[in-house]
C-alpha cells in the first residue's frame, strides 16, 4: 500500500533547514537557497527569474488592426484555443498550490510558489488580448466554451481525473501519477494549439499574441523540467514504489494523451489552415508524446516516431538565449539573477 503523505508544516524548530526529503521528510521550513538538498533547484529558480514577463509590454495594435482580416476560420479557431489555454492554466494554478501543501523541501515548494504566479500571469494574457479583441460578451462567452465541447470535457477530464485522485487520497503513488499527468498537461495538451499561433506568426498574422504563446511555451517546458526533476527524485527516495510500474504507467499515459490531443487536432485545425499540415501535425504530436515520456525516464509510447516532423515550429520554440526572438518584439532576456551575480557569489 502507498506510504500516505502528511502536510508540510509551518515551523519545525527540531529539523534542519536542508530537508530531509521530497515527501514526508523533515525540513525547518526555513530557506537558505545556498544550504538545499537539491542543486538543481536554486538555477531552477533564477532561470524561472529570468524568464519574468508581463502581457502590458507586448503592444497589440498590430494584432487589432489584422483581426477583421483574418478568415472566420481562423478568428473561431483562435478563440477556442485561448478559451482552452484559460481553462488549463486555471486547473494548473490551484493543482501547483495543492502539490506544494505536501513538498517537505521548502525550496522545491517555493518552486512551486513560482509557478503558480506564472500561470496566474498566462492567464492574464489570454484575458489581455481577448480585451483587445473582442467585447466583453464575447470574451465571457470564450472562457464558457471549455464547457460545451464535448471533445474538451473528454480531454480535460483525462487531466482533472489524475488531479482529484492526488487531491482526494494524498499518497507517495498518486502524488507520482500527478505529476505524469501534470506534464501532459504542460507538456503535450498546449502545443496543438501553440502550432496554430505559431502558424499565424509565420504568416505574419497576429505576431503579438504569437509572441505571448512563446513566452508561455517557454515557462511551461522550465515547468515540465522542474516536474521531470522531482518525478525522479521522489521515485529515487522512494524504493517501495514499484519503478517498473510506474515507468509503464507513464508510457500508456502519454498514448492515451496523445490521442486524445490529436483528436482535439482534428477537431479545431483538420484541415483548414494553409502551413499545417494534419498528418505533420499529428506525428508531431506522437513525437512531443515520445520527448515527454523520455523526460520522466520512461518508454516511448510512439518508438517510431524519432525526428520532429514539423522543422519549422523549431524557430518558433528553441530560440537561443540573449538573442533577439523570433517576432522582434524585445529582447528574450531581461534577467536580473544572473549565473555571475546571484547568491552564488556570497
Amino acid at each position: 500500500m502507498s506510504q500516505k503523505l502528511t502536510k508540510r508544516k509551518l515551523v519545525d524548530i527540531n529539523a534542519p533547514n536542508k530537508s530531509t526529503g521530497i515527501l514526508n521528510g523533515q525540513s525547518s521550513n526555513v530557506l537558505n537557497w545556498d544550504d538545499t538538498a537539491y542543486s538543481w533547484a536554486y538555477p531552477m529558480y533564477k532561470n524561472m527569474l529570468s524568464n519574468f514577463w508581463i502581457p502590458n509590454e507586448i503592444n497589440m495594435s498590430n494584432d487589432l488592426k489584422q483581426w477583421p482580416d483574418l478568415s472566420e476560420e481562423e478568428r473561431q479557431t483562435f478563440k477556442k484555443i485561448i478559451g482552452l489555454l484559460a481553462f488549463l492554466d486555471s486547473i494548473q494554478t490551484d493543482y501547483s498550490g495543492k502539490i506544494a501543501d505536501y513538498l517537505t523541501d521548502s525550496s522545491l515548494a517555493a518552486l512551486m510558489q513560482v509557478l503558480a504566479f506564472q500561470e496566474v500571469v498566462h492567464n492574464q494574457s489570454y484575458s489581455y488580448v481577448l480585451s483587445t479583441l473582442v467585447p466583453q460578451q464575447e470574451q465571457e462567452e470564450i472562457f464558457e466554451y471549455w464547457k460545451h465541447d464535448d471533445i474538451l470535457i473528454e480531454r480535460n477530464k483525462f487531466i482533472t481525473d489524475g488531479y482529484q485522485t492526488f487531491i482526494d487520497e494524498p499518497t507517495v503513488e498518486s502524488f507520482l501519477t500527478s505529476i505524469v499527468y501534470d506534464v501532459v498537461l504542460e507538456g503535450l495538451f498546449f502545443y496543438a494549439g501553440f502550432a496554430f499561433f505559431y502558424n499565424l506568426a509565420r504568416n505574419h498574422k497576429m505576431v503579438s499574441t504569437s509572441t505571448m504563446i512563446n513566452y508561455i511555451n517557454r515557462d511551461e517546458q522550465i515547468h515540465v523540467n522542474l516536474f521531470a526533476r522531482i518525478f525522479k527524485e521522489t521515485l529515487k527516495e522512494h524504493p517501495e514504489v514499484d519503478a517498473e510500474k510506474m515507468n509503464s504507467f507513464v508510457t500508456s499515459t502519454f498514448a492515451q494523451a496523445a490521442e486524445l490531443e490529436i483528436k482535439w487536432a482534428r477537431h479545431i485545425i483538420g484541415h483548414r489552415f494553409t502551413g499545417i499540415e494534419l498528418e505533420e501535425l499529428e506525428d508531431y504530436i506522437r513525437f512531443i508524446a515520445n520527448k515527454r515520456s523520455k523526460q520522466l525516464g520512461a518508454e516511448k509510447p510512439f518508438p517510431s516516431y524519432r525526428k520532429n516532423p514539423l522543422k519549422w515550429i523549431r524557430a518558433y520554440q528553441e530560440v537561443d538565449e540573449g538573442k533577439s526572438d523570433f517576432f522582434e518584439q524585445k529582447s528574450r532576456q531581461y534577467t536580473k539573477v544572473t549565473e555571475t551575480n546571484g547568491f552564488d557569489d556570497l
